[in-house]
């Protein structure tokens, strides 16, 4: 049979292109970075992710031994896939509406999910030693459950915002809750991403 496949480099490799995405997407939002440049580097990420998901969904079905539930597996690395995918959308939809200023909370969205990436980024090597590492995954996975209702807090001050300074302008509305809704997808499918760790620390430990 095949050697064990190291899936747990592959979950670190899928994290570090969503710390790489999360801070371009940040730049882009702060700016710090231009949309082409932002763009192509979110993308870039985005092109990796998807080669290191097929990567372990080819491994789940020719590995014989794997460290915990296939089905884990693969839930996990399709969360992670789904977050770099709601990066790429949200930036796709600033280069269609040429939008070029954001809200303020949307820039602190944009530093919300530079954070969640970088605890999923810390959380995901502690998966190796799961008895050992059980307490600190469940605070980091608490984290990024915070972190996702500020950023729900950040969605509905802005959209509230948004409303209100837009009422001569709808189109402005349109746009601007169309980028919120990304971005607060984007902290949905961290939250996913925390939800799949704490269910494999709950069926394994």
């Amino acid at each position: 049979m095949p050697k064990e496949t190291p899936f747990f480099d592959l979950f670190e490799r899928h994290a570090a292109t969503l710390v790489d995405g999360a801070a371009a997407l940040r730049s882009l939002l702060d700016g710090t970075q231009d949309l082409p440049r932002a763009f192509a580097s979110i993308a870039a990420h985005e092109d990796k992710a998807d080669t290191i998901t097929q990567e372990a969904l080819q491994a789940v079905r020719r590995t014989f031994i794997t460290p915990f539930d296939r089905s884990d597996i693969q839930d996990l690395v399709g969360s992670l896939d789904d977050a770099i995918d709601q990066m790429l959308k949200m930036a796709k939809a600033v280069r269609r509406f040429e939008v070029t200023r954001f809200e303020a909370e949307m820039r602190e969205m944009g530093v919300i999910i530079e954070e969640a990436a970088a605890v999923v980024a810390e959380a995901l090597p502690k998966l190796r030693a799961l008895n050992e590492n059980a307490a600190d995954l469940n605070v980091l996975t608490e984290r990024v459950i915070r972190l996702e209702g500020r950023a729900d807090d950040l969605h509905e001050a802005g959209l509230k915002a948004l409303y209100q300074a837009s009422r001569q302008d709808p189109m402005a509305f349109i746009v601007g809750s169309e980028l919120y809704d990304h971005l607060e997808k984007v902290m949905d499918r961290f939250e996913d991403v925390a939800n799949q760790i704490s269910s494999i620390v709950v069926e394994h430990v």
